[in-house]
């Protein structure tokens, strides 16, 4: 079976709070010599100041860049914007969309698995956080947007790393995992970050996200797979314990959640568990991503999902000598955590 996934744009939906460097990073996307053809859609062209040196044709909407990318605005309507991109022609390899800095991600991820055009033409590849490595601490406290925006990030741009100490930094990095321990995170000056680290990231590609459990959070394991052992939660750790000099913070209110198995999922148990999950309990799930190893399949399922929103698929097939391991991840707030793993557990076929 064809992936069928790579034949549609990616796209990244970019967020981050006010200030944070989002521009820095967008004029980068659409002034620097990459060779690729990005479209950009943004909220407002005034929020972000174009150099209008870089534009050479612009109707309405629809501005020219002269590295090949366009820039267009929103004014509300993303899914008609979608769908007038998708029907220019030598369509693009990805498409970025801005959301503004107070927003919440989630309704803007939500239209790539809601309207049936857009779904049809691009998938949603990864969520993307800039934040302020000065400012993002006080952020936490006063804005619940900049922790949502975190607890949704596939990728984190960790920016403005120049204008704190070495501990503030650990500081800052710790808050972060302490609401997001899966996301890729790159420290920055000024959004120096390559565009490849950013987009198209293959989010969907689940070898990626599973880059899943990072190192600090295996220092506590037994590396020991077999899944009874595998419940602890190591990130939920008290406020002061510290691997390496890193402290760990436990969020009071976002959590994460990893399950993973050895032993293959029954496909006729799982799906419905899982549908019947976020439609009772999606609000409280900001993401929930996975690759499933199903018994008698040959192929890798992959899911990714936006609070009640899922979409999954079939994706390559399992290479020999990969270990054929069943890997979940959710984020939210007050996941029932006992229920999420007492219902994975029997999906397991035994």
């Amino acid at each position: 079976m064809t992936d069928v996934t790579s034949s549609k744009i990616p796209v990244t939906v970019l967020t981050g709070y006010l200030g944070a460097g989002k521009t820095t990073l967008l004029n980068r996307i659409l002034s620097e010599n990459h060779g690729k053809k990005y479209a950009v859609i943004v909220n407002e062209f005034g929020e972000i100041g174009i150099d209008n040196d870089l534009i050479i044709g612009a109707d309405e909407e629809v501005f020219e860049m002269n590295n090949g990318c366009v820039c267009c605005t929103v004014r509300g309507d993303l899914v008609r914007i979608m769908e007038g991109l998708m029907k220019r022609k030598g369509k693009f390899d990805a498409i970025i969309v801005e959301t503004t800095g107070l927003a919440d991600p989630a309704p803007v991820a939500q239209t790539f698995f809601v309207d049936e055009d857009v779904q049809k033409n691009a998938r949603l590849d990864a969520v993307v956080t800039v934040a302020d490595a000065k400012w993002l601490s006080d952020r936490l406290k006063d804005a619940p947007e900049a922790k949502n925006q975190i607890a949704f990030a596939d990728v984190i741009v960790l920016n403005k790393t120049d204008l704190v100490s070495k501990p503030e930094l650990g500081e800052v990095e710790a808050r972060i995992r302490g609401i997001n321990p899966y996301a890729k995170l790159h420290r920055t000056e000024r959004c120096k970050v390559a565009l490849a680290d950013v987009l198209e990231r293959g989010a969907f590609d689940l070898d990626r996200i599973l880059e899943i459990e990072p190192d600090f959070l295996e220092a506590g394991d037994d590396h020991d797979h077999d899944h009874h052992h595998h419940g602890h939660d190591h990130h939920h750790h008290d406020h002061g314990h510290s691997h390496g000099g890193l402290k760990h913070y436990h969020d009071e209110e976002m959590q994460s959640l990893s399950l993973r198995t050895d032993k293959p999922l029954d496909p006729t148990k799982f799906m419905p568990w899982l549908q019947q999950l976020v439609a009772s309990e999606g609000q409280k799930i900001l993401r929930s991503k996975g690759i499933l190893a199903f018994s008698d399949d040959d192929d890798r399922y992959v899911f990714q999902g936006v609070h009640m929103m899922l979409e999954g698929d079939h994706q390559r097939k399992w290479k020999d000598g990969e270990r054929r391991e069943s890997r979940v991840v959710f984020i939210g707030r007050e996941l029932p955590e006992q229920m999420i793993r007492d219902g994975f557990e029997r999906c397991i076929v035994t």
